[in-house]
């Protein structure tokens, strides 16, 4: 075969794979030796292993990216629910707002019924506001002391309950949603001379 003819058939063959070892017997010559064909094969073998290994890499960085993506959304909804999570809470809280401010207007030429009857619908309202967001009262008396709900502001003696019931309530406590927002103010019973 002349130099032509083999450049020609090596151009032709240059768009198929080739054996890696009879790549190397063109190259060197002659028939590849078994180390040879073990360099071919750990070549081979490598440069899949370099493959695998960026691809890895690959999903690895954009599994990260996505990671810190949703890190930062989460960060932006929590930001978002904290500062209009009062919002519906506030929208309830004006109609009793504007009957207070409606009364204070009106006090110079309102008899007393009047005001007392606007203060009524303005505590209606505000009751409307605690039911609809789970704000209870916590109205002990006549209960026993639970210092997880009520504050003692005095003890008082009494012989007509027990020790430790609560006597008069001077200020409401309230709760949302089960927990504690403001305890009730009480003044205690204790047995006389104690």
């Amino acid at each position: 075969m002349s130099q032509v003819e083999s450049e020609s058939a090596a151009s032709a063959n240059a768009g198929e794979e080739r054996d890696p070892a009879l790549a190397l017997d063109e190259l060197t010559g002659g028939p590849a030796t078994p180390a040879d064909s073990q360099v071919t094969r750990l070549q081979a073998e490598l440069a899949q292993a370099e493959q695998t290994a960026n691809a890895a890499r690959d999903a690895q960085l954009r599994a990260l990216a996505e990671l810190e993506n949703v890190r930062k959304r989460s960060q932006r909804e929590i930001e978002n629910v904290q500062r209009f999570a009062l919002e519906r809470f506030a929208a309830e809280l004006l109609p009793a707002r504007d009957s207070l401010e409606l009364a204070v207007q009106s006090s110079a030429q309102a008899d007393t019924a009047s005001l007392v009857a606007g203060q009524q619908a303005t505590l209606q309202l505000l009751n409307k506001a605690f039911d609809k967001f789970s704000i209870q009262r916590v109205d002990p008396q006549g209960a026993l002391f639970d210092p997880a709900l009520h504050e003692a502001v005095l003890a008082q003696d009494s012989t007509a309950v027990a020790p430790g019931t609560v006597l008069q309530v001077l200020q409401s406590g309230y709760q949302l949603n089960g927990r504690l927002l403001r305890p009730a103010r009480v003044i205690v019973a204790r047995a006389p001379g104690a």
